[in-house]
This record gives C-alpha cells, structure tokens and sequence, in this order.
C-alpha cells in the first residue's frame, strides 16, 4: 500500500516570461512576439495543475518552457527547491531529469526505426550507469505499469494503435523516474473511448508515483476528469487561475466563462447558454492596449482599454485577471 503524500511543492514558476524575436527586413528592428508572460503558479506532488486556453495563448511555449527545453526570457522556475535558472548545462542535464515531457503526437514522438525496447532503454543508457540487464529489466517492468505486454518489447512503433503508442511515450517519459511530467495535449489525438482509458491511466500512475501533472489542453471535458487546479490563459497570460470545483461551478473571468459555455455537456439540465466571442485572438505581435480581452469582452467598459488588470484581485483570494470582477459588476 502506498504511503499517504504530503503535496509539498516539487516546482514553482515566478514571472516566467519567453519573447521571440521576429526579423522583418535587413533595415528593420526585429519584432518582439510575447509568447509567454508573467506566469506564476506551483506543483504539488500527486496533483495536476490544468493549463487551459485557445491556440496560440502560450500553453505549448510554457511547457517548453517548464521542461527546459527553452530558457525563459524572464522569471524564475524552481524544481524541486533548486533553481533552473541561471545553472550550467550539467546542472541542468541533472535537474532535467525530474521534468519529463508526453507529447501530442504519440507517432511523431517515437523514432520508427528503434523497437520499443530500445526506445525505453535509452534515456537510461544516456543518464544512467545501469548495465544492459538492469536497463531491460526496467523497461519490461515499466512496459507492465502501462499496460503493454512483453512481447510488445521486440516490436516497432508503427505495429501499435495510437492508444497503445501514447502508453510506451508515457512509459518512456517514466524510466527516469521523474518528479513532474508535462503532459502537452496527451490525448487530443486519440478516440473518445481510448482517451478515457489514457486518462485512467495517468490517474493510476499518479497515484502509485506521486507524480505531479503539468496538464496542458484546450479540452475542458477531459479538464473536469483529471485536474485539480486549474490555470486558464490569455494570449500569453494567466487570467484566472482556481480550484478545479471553482472553475466549473462558478467561473468568474468573462473568457473562461466563454469557454465553458463552448464545452459539450450530456447532462441536458447542466446545459448553458453559448456565450459567442466576437472577433479573433489577436496577435501577439500586436497584444491590445490595457486588458489584452477587451476587444472580445462582452463586460467591457472605461479602465478595460487603458488599464492591464492584476491576477490578485484586491482584498481577496481570487486569481482573476478582470477588472469587472474587481469592481464587482460580475
């Protein structure tokens, strides 16, 4: 029986900010787009932090980001009371270990020229002193924990379902044994029925490892099945951030209600309003002035075109980047 977990923190994001530069002619000054801004929030050990938002709001570029794939531009990002930050490459090659990542595309994830056993083995004969016994010891080990038979070991990727293909990207993201996986969209490209299975999964393996999920997808049905908190974005930004419970009972920003409204439900007495946005997301070239919503907001009045509004509502637990919610005229 596993031992009950304290939750203690295993990472912490302070103002992580990642800024592209955009080159537009040989005389021109390049343009600066501002993928990623200002994003706070903490991991727990054995829970997910949702991060939700349409294309283009940031989501991918903080899970590259989180995983150090990328440096941030500014910010700071702790795993595990050690900061990223500002470490050499060995440091960080060390630290990287804690935060593995479960990709979209479980196909395009996988190197079709290697069986999976080799695909498994790998992380552990790069960072790892293990002999060849050991390592495949692991692997067929960690090929049981999700479900895949032995004789999947000797196979190739293109010889599996894409369900089965998403469980060796999650088995392979595990040998390491990580603190945090970065789950980027991990079933968007499976069937329903599938999905739910996948989902199932990641529950069970959660529990049994005391993972902590970064769980990125613009999906809130699959959001409700496996998240505990929940941070939506905003071209770039975090707009509200709350429980799980808060957020699907009594949402506060204007976007995420949107959202919400745009979620298919069968349950004909939980069935809302549509709530239509008017126009596209703008570009985060060009972000608008004040509250970067404003433009699509049905709420919006005077300080919404002048004023950026903070996530820290005033006098208040909230975390709601909205300044009709400040002034209580939501």
């Amino acid at each position: 029986m596993n031992a009950p977990l304290d939750h203690h923190v295993v990472l912490r994001a302070e103002g992580l900010a990642r800024h592209y530069e955009l080159r537009r002619g040989p005389f021109a000054a390049p343009a600066v787009v501002r993928a990623l801004a200002e994003a706070s929030f903490e991991l727990k050990q054995g829970r997910t932090l949702a991060v939700v938002g349409e294309s283009g709001c940031g989501k991918s570029t903080l899970a590259r980001v989180v995983t150090m794939i990328e440096p941030p531009t500014a910010g700071r990002l702790v795993v595990e009371d050690r900061e990223v930050t500002g470490r050499n490459a060995e440091d960080a090659r060390i630290l990287r270990r804690s935060v593995q990542i479960v990709f979209q595309d479980p196909y395009g994830s996988l190197n079709p020229r290697q069986k999976i056993g080799t695909i498994l083995e790998e992380p552990l004969a790069i960072n790892t002193d293990l002999s060849a016994a050991d390592r495949r010891a692991k692997a067929q080990a960690m090929l049981a924990k999700v479900g895949l038979r032995p004789e999947h070991y000797e196979r190739y990727p293109h010889m599996f379902s894409g369900g089965q293909r998403q469980r060796i990207a999650i088995a392979r993201a595990l040998m390491l044994d990580p603190k945090i996986l970065v789950l980027d969209e991990p079933v968007s490209a499976l069937d329903v029925s599938i999905q739910a299975q996948v989902l199932n999964l990641l529950t069970d393996l959660q529990q049994e490892f005391g993972l902590a999920y970064l769980f990125i997808s613009h999906d809130l049905s699959v959001v409700r099945h496996i998240a505990d908190e929940v941070m939506v974005m905003y071209l770039g930004r975090p707009v509200e951030v709350a429980p799980k419970e808060e957020i699907f009972a009594s949402t506060r920003h204007p976007y995420t209600r949107a959202l919400l409204s745009a979620t298919p439900s069968t349950d004909p007495a939980a069935r809302k309003e549509r709530i239509r946005l008017t126009g596209e997301l703008p570009s985060p070239l060009r972000p608008p002035s004040g509250c970067a919503f404003h433009p699509r907001c049905p709420y919006v009045y005077e300080p919404c075109p002048v004023d950026r509004p903070e996530l820290k509502v005033p006098g208040s637990d909230l975390l709601v980047a909205c300044h009709a919610v400040r002034d209580g005229r939501i």
